[in-house]
């Protein structure tokens, strides 16, 4: 089942080419938004399933004619693993495991801007990831049980602002706009093995990032597994499994950005810069191969560095 919000938040189902407003059907979970509304749904699925594909009739509205929000717009947490491809075998051994938090106000749905801020970054850069959605409480999972926790997938989008006077992931990943994602929550079922999925990112076009999931360094048992000794996760919690880095590139104004994970849909949005700055479409693979190491520098606009 795909999940979606669209227009004002209804909630509704995607069916090939048509979404179906199914928001009377689950009205009577208590919700103060569009956040504990899906949060809910996810903690009392069981219940509402059936209901839902009961009423799941007619033609739909087709998804050319409405907007698409994204599916989760106040998860309670945003986890984000760090380093966690063996970057297509190239790493000599396994990175430690590691995450960071990114804020929920980061979250931005399909077709929205992703807006680079006045800040004196190194480059801006969005890094194509799958996301886990958490379907019950998980404190201290064994691996064992840790997929029975999952209750679906969506494309993600970790947006980074590199480089910045200030240290640390918090100046750099939980800005404003800083996390894209859907452009539906796809239920875990129509997902045969989330260990073995392409994932494609485009920036205008040029794919830049092309990866499968099967090269991560810490699966996704072993990261809930992890990420539950921390802290609890909650049903709705993001899990952003981390990306591979070799493809990588800057954001820039005008972009139009595209990623694409195999059976999530396709997540399309913009990217905007009001001070117009520009850097080379390098990705870090194409540096390496030159024996460049870090990212392109800024060429031109407020923050460049005179050569």
């Amino acid at each position: 089942m795909k999940l979606a919000f669209f227009d004002d938040f209804k909630l509704g189902i995607v069916k090939g080419d048509a979404i179906h407003d199914l928001s009377t059907v689950v009205k009577d979970i208590p919700h103060v938004g569009p956040g504990d509304l899906m949060s809910g749904l996810i903690a009392r699925f069981g219940d509402y399933r059936g209901k839902l594909e009961a009423a799941l009739t007619g033609a739909g509205t087709p998804l050319a004619n409405v907007r698409i929000r994204p599916p989760l717009p106040k998860p309670g947490n945003i986890v984000c693993m760090a380093v966690n491809y063996m970057e297509n075998g190239t790493l000599p051994k396994k990175p430690q495991i590691n995450a960071f938090h990114k804020a929920a106000a980061a979250i931005i749905g399909n077709g929205d801007t992703m807006v680079l801020p006045d800040e004196p970054a190194t480059i801006f850069e969005g890094e194509a990831e799958m996301a886990v959605v958490i379907g019950k409480r998980a404190s201290n999972v064994p691996a064992a049980e840790a997929m029975d926790h999952v209750f679906g997938y969506t494309n993600f989008i970790d947006g980074s602002a590199r480089g910045l006077p200030s240290t640390g992931f918090f100046a750099m990943k939980s800005r404003a706009t800083f996390a894209p994602i859907g452009p539906y929550l796809v239920t875990a079922d129509e997902i045969a093995d989330p260990q073995n999925l392409p994932i494609k990112l485009t920036v205008n076009g040029e794919t830049k990032q092309e990866f499968n999931t099967n090269d991560m360094a810490h699966n996704i048992v072993r990261c809930i597994e992890w990420v539950s000794s921390v802290h609890t996760l909650e049903p709705g919690d993001i899990l952003a499994t981390g990306t591979n880095h070799r493809g990588l590139s800057s954001f820039m104004d005008g972009d139009v950005v595209e990623i694409e994970t195999q059976g999530l849909g396709r997540l399309r949005f913009n990217v905007r810069d009001d001070l117009k700055r520009t850097w080379s479409r390098e990705t870090r693979l194409d540096r390496q191969r030159k024996g460049l190491e870090g990212p392109t520098a800024q060429l031109t606009g407020k923050y460049a560095k005179s050569a």
